[in-house]
């Protein structure tokens, strides 16, 4: 059974290949490929409003951070990150992961989800936050170096949690 909670220090053991791993491809996310496990605690643990793993049998098959997306006036808006294990993938983690962020959220008294910068090329992506609901809102020109396919573009995606 998979289970969502918190992340503990012990997990992160477990949590931080998968962020090398994830940042060093440079497919998806815009952090330094040279980053090192204190500077993946601080941007992944520390600074987020809450961050969550899911896991199976020991095993850290996900992980998710939500923050406000910026201060003051705009700290309703939320915005969160995911990446999962290369071994768990295709298994419809980052699907469970996003519905329960969008839950935290709610709860965290959010009243909207941006997700500020997904890669254009990151098609499996695009299409799971568009099955939950967000939308493509703007465009963003040559905004990523890809590993492999150069400047491609990223989108800015947005979803209401209120009716």
């Amino acid at each position: 059974m998979i289970d969502i909670r918190p992340i503990t220090a012990a997990d992160f053991d477990q949590v931080w290949p998968i962020i090398r791993d994830v940042v060093q491809a440079q497919e998806t996310y815009a952090f330094d490929p040279d980053m090192d496990s204190d500077t993946a605690w601080k941007l992944w643990v520390e600074l987020p409003r809450a961050t969550f793993v899911a896991a199976e049998a020991g095993q850290i098959l996900g992980t998710y951070y939500i923050k406000a997306n910026a201060a003051g006036p705009g700290d309703h808006v939320c915005n969160c990150g995911y990446m999962t294990a290369p071994a768990a993938r295709g298994r419809g983690i980052a699907s469970r992961l996003c519905a329960h962020s969008l839950e935290v959220a709610r709860e965290l008294g959010f009243s909207a989800m941006q997700f500020n910068s997904v890669v254009a090329t990151n098609t499996v992506a695009v299409a799971l936050w568009q099955k939950h609901g967000f939308e493509i809102v703007g465009t963003l020109p040559k905004a990523y170096r890809h590993a492999r396919y150069g400047l491609v573009d990223c989108y800015v995606m947005f979803r209401s949690l209120v009716d």
